[in-house]
């Protein structure tokens, strides 16, 4: 049965949209940073003065307008007060404790106690520190369970605990002629190898397809057979429905650069649940309790919780960059966010393959059922037209990105896209694609 909001007019829907004004909490890019100046015809003035329609978020979320000044207002205690703002800052964020600024938004995005989330470093150092702490092989249990061609980053612990990747790594493939991976396949796997298996590490959202795994099933599963269990939320977090205390996920690692808006190459996160806090871990100086962190003395002594994983002081520019986003999250909450990242990309779907004469040349790889994606459609294109339809895009204000081989990735976030965005884009799509065939079938005549 066809969705009823589907009838409306993107005009219809944006006014309906609860979160309508949220858009204005971020600074849009203007057409002509992307397509350039001097690229439009003289009768395009009007339109290159426009906004460009960036739907790239699962790449490099938008600026929060909260943020440069934020960032601004630190810059000048620096200037005014020097080391004084390390404890003394007139805006009440002292630097010594300035991730407490951002840990308690946090923690509701990803859904865990206020304990188990420290906002510290970046995804590929949180990933080697808390394997450092989760992965521990023994000689009958060793293997890691992870996707295949996953990130270098994800596997390279294995290689360093002597192991070659051939024996430790069990790589998981979609089937033959599928683009996802079954939930039944990951299953299998981890139950073929549960005697040999000491870690499983897998994406909440898989970047290239936008597939959104089933965690609570899997996380069950593997803790069942006694599999310790890692998830990478890197491009899940701030975009999809998270409950990782109550899923009794062991620990979690992500960026904040994506859906959570805190700029590029911004502080990371990690999740412990409160059950494994107690794990043997590297240590660093920023995860000993505060009390005694300046007395140097020679036994370690953690923070409870995921603070004691930290290990340097935090940026403190690259926090307050995370606390405009948050500050944006604050005034809503996943589940309705989610609600309209549903909605968004259902409506782009629709209006993708309504017009069957461009639609013929993509396929959509990411799944079909609301419940198993993101707030990201992969198109698949065919006849090697991908990188034209990308260029034609660009230049038509539109901001996506690609993937090779062949994909495009687009993604509507409900903090600022609106359905008029989509709207607009399904109509230059098929306008690129129309374009981009007549181009290559002249090409084939010459």
């Amino acid at each position: 049965m066809e969705n009823p909001l589907f009838k409306q007019t993107p005009t219809e829907l944006d006014a309906a949209d609860e979160l309508r004004s949220l858009r204005e909490e971020f600074r849009l890019p203007g057409r002509n940073a992307v397509v350039g100046p001097g690229t439009s015809e003289p009768s395009d003035v009007e339109e290159s003065n426009k906004n460009a329609i960036y739907l790239c978020g699962n790449s490099l979320g938008l600026q929060p307008k909260e943020t440069q000044r934020l960032v601004l207002e630190e810059l000048q205690v620096w200037a005014d007060a020097g080391v004084y703002g390390h404890h003394m800052h007139p805006k009440s964020r002292p630097w010594v404790d300035i991730d407490s600024t951002v840990t308690e938004e946090m923690a509701k995005v990803v859904g865990g106690l206020h304990s188990e989330v420290a906002v510290m470093g970046t995804l590929t150092s949180n990933l080697h520190f808390l394997m450092a702490a989760f992965y521990k092989p023994t000689v009958s249990r060793f293997k890691i369970i992870l996707e295949d061609k996953a990130f270098p980053s994800d596997h390279s612990q294995a290689c360093w605990h002597g192991f070659s990747s051939d024996d430790a790594l069990i790589t998981i493939s979609p089937r033959p002629g599928c683009y996802t991976l079954n939930t039944d396949d990951i299953l299998e796997v981890i139950e073929n190898n549960r005697e040999s298996t000491a870690l499983v590490l897998l994406p909440g959202v898989q970047y290239y397809t936008g597939q959104l795994f089933e965690m609570e099933k899997i996380t069950k599963f593997a803790k069942e057979r006694g599999i310790v269990i890692g998830w990478d939320l890197a491009h899940a977090v701030g975009n999809v429905e998270l409950r990782l205390h109550d899923w009794d996920v062991d620990f979690a690692v992500w960026c904040s650069y994506k859906y959570l808006n805190s700029g590029p190459g911004g502080i990371g996160g990690i999740f412990v649940h409160e059950s494994q806090s107690k794990q043997s871990r590297l240590t660093g100086w920023w995860g000993h309790e505060k009390a005694t962190r300046f007395a140097m003395e020679n036994d370690f002594s953690a923070i409870p919780g995921a603070a004691g994983f930290q290990h340097s002081n935090p940026s403190v520019l690259a926090t307050v960059c995370l606390l405009g986003s948050l500050r944006v999250f604050a005034q809503t909450n996943m589940r309705a966010l989610r609600r309209k990242s549903i909605n968004l990309t259902g409506y782009m779907e629709h209006l993708l393959l309504t017009d069957p004469e461009t639609s013929r040349y993509f396929e959509i790889i990411t799944p079909r059922n609301p419940s198993e994606r993101g707030a990201q459609l992969s198109l698949l294109f065919r006849k090697g037209i991908m990188e034209e339809v990308y260029k034609k895009l660009e230049l038509s204000g539109i901001v996506v990105d690609k993937r090779q081989p062949d994909v495009i990735r687009v993604a509507p976030t409900p903090l600022y896209n609106t359905y008029e965005d989509v709207f607009n884009f399904s109509v230059k799509l098929q306008e690129a694609i129309s374009a981009a065939v007549t181009g290559s079938e002249a090409r084939l005549l010459d």
